[in-house]
């Protein structure tokens, strides 16, 4: 068999290689059955550890184990000694309560305790371990070695399910692990989301330090998780929703509204879906954030991003993402676009904390890829904002004529500038009209 053959693995649905040498095989077993041996016993004295740990508890068995707040070391060892006291402790070679908590939320969230090795759950799932390894790289999952025991039976369910897809013929292979990707990436940014959340909430409430909150998160968090996975579930369903509206039922009627102020611009035609593409930068960021301590930098970017967040949602809009001082949203019409970048503006011109922004917006085709936008619509957007004034709103000459028949909406023709990758652009600044823009409750 040549090395080529050995490692030759192209799809989800690739099975091991089977023509392996008899000796291998036996050398193979004979590992697989030490490492078998070895894992008996750890786990033989680990439920032996557990035991011990629960017998010195003061409280029966039946009550349930908390972390109670852990003084630091300098104060626990000053008040043990004025008290005259030894503060009691676990006999050696127990798990400390902390530790107990710990593994206790670890097999919620998991499903159970970590009893299968990366072989055996690809085996389960009749795959490859290369094809196994495939989708949990897409999940963002740690490589491990063949002899850690990593995995429980939810892991073998997970790892079925989404095979079943692509052997059912409703996936293709490169789509599941896509998918895939995009459920690892999202749901990774919002548990560290959520985790920072409830630190800096227990430090505020609790009155306790940085690291003691995060110590003291392990006890917290067991109360929250089945209201926080029905959220998860719940607003995945609604954005779903709103997903298959504005991204396939709506998507027509985007592009038919495309043309309008777009004639003979065929740069970014084959490109599959209209929005307004805008972007809204803080002024002075990076010498504001130079003058300001961790707590306050924290505060200043998570009201910027709050604000920006109601406001785009407020207008029917969507918050594509944030890159430090910077937030880039999409419309589904010039009007909406219009209304959300004035409205952002007028917020950051009138907050007391925040400095003014510069905001643009261009009306155009864009590629939606990957949780992110893409094409030149996005880069002309992205050249407009470092053109704007602070406090001003600036769109191109196309998007001008677009909204230039709607009252809402002033628009003032700027000198022509030379935009690097565009060539002569006429940036026009955007200017509220009648109406009173969005509403914000």
């Amino acid at each position: 068999m040549s090395a080529e053959n050995v490692h030759q693995d192209t799809g989800l649905l690739d099975e091991e290689p089977s023509q392996v040498p008899d000796a291998v095989v036996e050398t193979a077993n004979l590992q697989e059955a030490v490492l078998d041996s070895v894992a008996e016993q750890i786990d033989a004295d680990a439920e032996e550890a557990a035991a011990n740990a629960e017998a010195w508890l003061p409280d029966s068995a039946d009550t349930d184990v908390t972390v109670e707040p852990q003084a630091d070391d300098d104060d626990a060892a000053e008040s043990a000694g004025a008290a005259g006291a030894t503060a009691a402790v676990p006999p050696t070679g127990t798990m400390s309560t902390e530790r107990i908590a710990l593994k206790a939320l670890e097999q919620r969230l998991l499903g159970g305790e970590r009893k299968l090795r990366r072989r055996e759950v690809a085996s389960g799932a009749g795959l490859s371990l290369l094809s196994a390894r495939k989708l949990w790289r897409a999940l963002g999952f740690p490589n491990i070695g063949d002899e850690d025991v990593a995995f429980t039976e939810r892991d073998q369910y997970a790892l079925n399910t989404i095979v079943d897809l692509v052997r059912a013929g409703k996936l293709t292979e490169e789509a599941a692990i896509s998918v895939t990707r995009a459920i690892g990436q999202m749901t990774d940014r919002m548990v560290v989301w959520q985790i920072e959340a409830l630190v800096e909430d227990m430090v505020h409430k609790q009155g306790v330090t940085d690291a003691v909150a995060r110590k003291r998160l392990v006890s917290e968090l067991p109360s929250l998780v089945d209201t926080l996975e029905e959220m998860l579930v719940y607003s995945w369903r609604r954005q779903l929703n709103a997903g298959v509206q504005r991204l396939a039922v709506r998507a027509e009627a985007g592009l038919a509204s495309s043309e309008e102020g777009r004639e003979g611009d065929e740069d970014d035609a084959p490109l599959p879906l209209a929005r307004a593409v805008g972007f809204a930068d803080l002024v002075s960021y990076t010498s504001l954030s130079r003058r300001m301590n961790e707590k306050t930098l924290a505060q200043l970017v998570q009201r910027f991003e709050n604000k920006c967040a109601e406001i785009i949602s407020v207008g029917g809009g969507r918050l594509v993402k944030t890159v430090g001082d910077e937030v880039l949203y999409i419309a589904e019409t010039p009007a909406a676009g219009a209304e959300i970048s004035l409205a952002l503006c007028q917020a950051f011109t009138e907050d007391e904390i925040l400095p003014q922004a510069r905001v643009a917006m261009v009306w155009g085709r864009i590629l939606s890829r990957l949780g992110d936008i893409y094409g030149p619509t996005v880069n002309l957007a992205a050249r407009l904002t470092a053109l704007a004034d602070p406090g001003t709103v600036l769109v191109d000459s196309m998007t001008a004529s677009a909204l230039e028949q709607d009252e809402r909406f002033v628009l003032l023709p700027r000198p022509a500038e030379d935009v690097r990758g565009f060539g002569e652009i006429h940036p026009v600044e955007l200017q509220r009209g009648r109406g009173h823009g969005l509403v914000l409750d």
